[in-house]
């Protein structure tokens, strides 16, 4: 599985966000800046978070963006979505959407069983968590393992 340039960087910068005072806007710059995200690539990424209600914006001299929620009520799930759509998908088609034959039958149930695993970790974690540092216990229960470490190819 792969994380996109585009989600880490959503991610990030609602992190940016969810750390700021509730009534002190961001600017691009800003979290730009902090995140050392490209400007221009993040002007998107914003636009996007907002379209999906996640972020709010105001222009003017004491502009900039905001959560438009509790960082506690936006999961890391929810900012991925907003800016690539499904979690999971196979060749761009959401698993339950898929079917196989011969051999192939049981990838499909493995196929769902990611997707779930992957949902359950990142619809459980806010952007309040992480910027506390306090992660769920499940979530640290898997960084605890060695495996999750390894490098494998």
């Amino acid at each position: 599985m792969r994380i996109s340039a585009r989600a880490d960087y959503a991610v990030r910068a609602a992190l940016q966000l969810a750390a700021a005072a509730e009534d002190c806007p961001l600017t691009t710059e800003a979290v730009a800046d902090a995140q050392g995200i490209p400007r221009k690539f993040l002007e998107g990424i914003l636009n996007d978070l907002r379209r999906e209600g996640l972020v709010l914006s105001r222009r003017g001299a004491n502009g900039g963006y905001r959560l438009a929620g509790p960082a506690n009520g936006i999961s890391i799930a929810d900012v991925i979505r907003a800016v690539d759509g499904p979690l999971v998908s196979v060749q761009g088609v959401r698993p339950p959407d898929l079917s196989y034959s011969g051999p192939a039958t049981a990838l499909l149930p493995l196929w769902i069983a990611l997707r779930a695993n992957v949902r359950q970790i990142l619809e459980g974690v806010s952007l309040a968590d992480v910027v506390s540092g306090r992660l769920p216990e499940g979530v640290v229960r898997l960084t605890d393992a060695p495996a999750g470490w390894a490098l494998r190819r």
